[in-house]
This record gives structure tokens, C-alpha cells and sequence, in this order.
């Protein structure tokens, strides 16, 4: 079991550090050359700027029982197809349950968008998604172990 995160846009990287240093898990995170990470414990690689590549790279990269942070529902979808767990940054656990009617709901609100509407964004990170990261990231991995 590894943890590999998403890099690009990943809000609450210190927690996730802090829960794979406690468990001594591996941490990897991908992110592209125009983001500035550094980690005390874990591995950062950063990939070239193109469309989807940290996606692709994250994909490619994860096995069965890996946890992979992100919050691409695409990409979650994709890491569950491979047994694998995910986590958004702000500590919901994505699965095959509810991973129908968060794609469609991306899939709605970008047409949305391309008709020229508006989507509501989400809203500002507070303590009570740093707390359920937290909480939702040792649950899966105690669930692995």
C-alpha cells in the first residue's frame, strides 16, 4: 500500500504527510513543473505540463490497495476500476456507490458551461475538511493494514 496523491491543486498536503509518516506508508505525489512542493517525508515528481498528464501518470502509477488523493472524480473513478481506494483533499471517500452520480453531475454542470451558464464552485477549505481528511485517510488505511 502506497499514497499517492494528485499534486495538482491538493489542499491539505501537510496532513496527508503527517498520517503516511505516522503509518510509515510510502507517499508519492505528482504535480506539474509550475507547482512548488516539498515534503519532510515522501517523494515529490513533478511531470511535464501537458493536458491530463499528472492524470495519466497518477493512473498508471497506482495498484491494487494504493490510496490515491484527488480531486478529479475521473480520476477516482479510474483508481477504483483498479481495486485501488481515493480520497478527495477535503476527506470524502470516493466508491463505486457514488461514483455514477458524481460523474454525471460533473458531466451536467459542464454543459452548463459550454452553453455559456454558471456552476457554483466549491466552497473555501475550513477545519472541518482538514479533520476529515485526517479521519477518512486513517480509516482507509486501518482498513487495508
Amino acid at each position: 500500500m502506497r499514497i499517492i496523491v494528485d499534486g495538482d491543486g491538493c489542499a491539505g498536503m501537510h496532513i496527508i504527510e503527517k498520517v503516511a509518516s505516522k503509518y510509515n506508508i510510502p507517499l508519492k505525489v505528482f504535480c506539474t513543473y509550475n507547482h512548488n512542493i516539498s515534503l519532510s517525508y515522501g517523494e515529490v515528481s513533478f511531470i511535464d505540463i501537458a493536458f491530463q498528464s499528472v492524470d495519466m501518470v497518477v493512473f498508471n502509477e497506482t495498484l491494487k490497495n494504493d490510496i490515491v488523493v484527488t480531486q478529479d472524480f475521473g480520476v477516482a473513478a479510474m483508481v477504483i476500476g483498479k481495486k485501488a481506494y481515493a480520497l478527495s483533499p477535503k476527506g470524502y471517500i470516493f466508491s463505486e456507490g457514488n461514483m455514477d452520480r458524481l460523474l454525471f453531475e460533473r458531466h451536467i454542470s459542464s454543459k452548463v458551461r459550454r452553453s455559456g451558464g454558471r456552476t457554483k464552485g466549491s466552497k473555501k477549505r475550513d477545519s472541518e475538511d482538514d479533520d476529515r481528511l485526517y479521519k477518512s485517510l486513517v480509516k482507509l488505511i486501518e482498513c487495508v493494514i
